[in-house]
């Protein structure tokens, strides 16, 4: 059975992605309260108890709001690294300590035939992380909250079957937009979020034939839309002679209040 996976929620106000392969669940990041996290994984079919972890990215509230209330009721274990675990533990509320665990950014940690791998982002949190995951076979990688896609990004998440890419704002509609300069600032800079040019230009440098699947994830719901953030990304791939349509890449939506359908790593044959 291959890995799959429903980005539950994705954007400013929230953002939850669970991954499941052979019956284990993994929720990373639950930034919509318990209750709306339970809710939107019933609409795909999967119970609160099913889970078995859930693995934190970092400590802003838009992908811990839920954490602690979910942890407490379901008695999960929650893995985070050392300094996000500091910036939290705060917020989550009273937890178990061996429910709290540390997971070193850059270490593999393995739930059941599930593998996970950290590494580090540029994002203003304390210690922020990107995940990869591995069924054996395949590998989907998660990348958002990023203020620029360094060298070493781009070496973690290639060769991934899917990529779930940060694609959070047109430069111009932010520039443009009601936003104080100082917020203005902070998105655009290297520890804030990825515009959709930089995930345009990301993507050319890291898609190879193994890709068959991109999701544009966390959307300013005020300096983006989705179609634009599609265009201007294709239009970077072609300029560059990367047809999606020739490589079988495809661009996919995700939603600030409704989540993706399943889907499954590695192409049918």
């Amino acid at each position: 059975m291959t890995l799959r996976y429903t980005i539950l929620a994705s954007g400013s106000t929230g953002n939850s992605l669970l991954v499941d392969h052979e019956g284990t669940k993994v929720l990373v990041d639950a930034g919509l309260s318990a209750k709306k996290i339970e809710q939107l994984m019933e609409e795909r079919g999967v119970k609160g108890e099913e889970l078995d972890a859930i693995l934190i990215t970092h400590e802003h509230s838009d992908h811990i709001k839920g954490v602690g209330a979910l942890a407490r009721k379901h008695d999960l274990p929650v893995y985070a690294n050392e300094k996000t675990w500091e910036a939290l533990h705060k917020h989550l509320g009273e937890l178990a300590e061996e429910k709290m665990v540390v997971m070193e950014t850059g270490s593999v940690v393995e739930f059941g035939s599930l593998q996970v791998e950290s590494y580090a982002i540029s994002h203003d949190a304390a210690e922020p992380v990107g995940y990869c995951f591995f069924d054996g076979e395949h590998k989907l990688s998660l990348a958002t909250d990023l203020g620029y896609v360094s060298g070493k990004v781009k070496e973690k998440i290639a060769d991934s079957d899917a990529i779930i890419l940060e694609s959070n704002h047109d430069i111009e509609m932010l520039r443009m937009g009601r936003y104080p300069w100082n917020i203005k600032r902070r998105i655009l800079g290297d520890t804030g979020h990825l515009s959709n040019e930089a995930a345009g230009e990301a993507l050319c440098d890291i898609l190879t034939g193994q890709t068959e699947t991109v999701y544009l994830a966390h959307l300013s719901r005020d300096h983006n839309m989705m179609d634009l953030a599609k265009l201007t990304v294709n239009n970077l791939l072609e300029d560059r002679g990367i047809h999606a349509d020739e490589r079988k890449v495809e661009l996919k939506d995700t939603y600030f209040d409704r989540p993706t359908r399943w889907d499954r790593l590695g192409r049918e044959s």
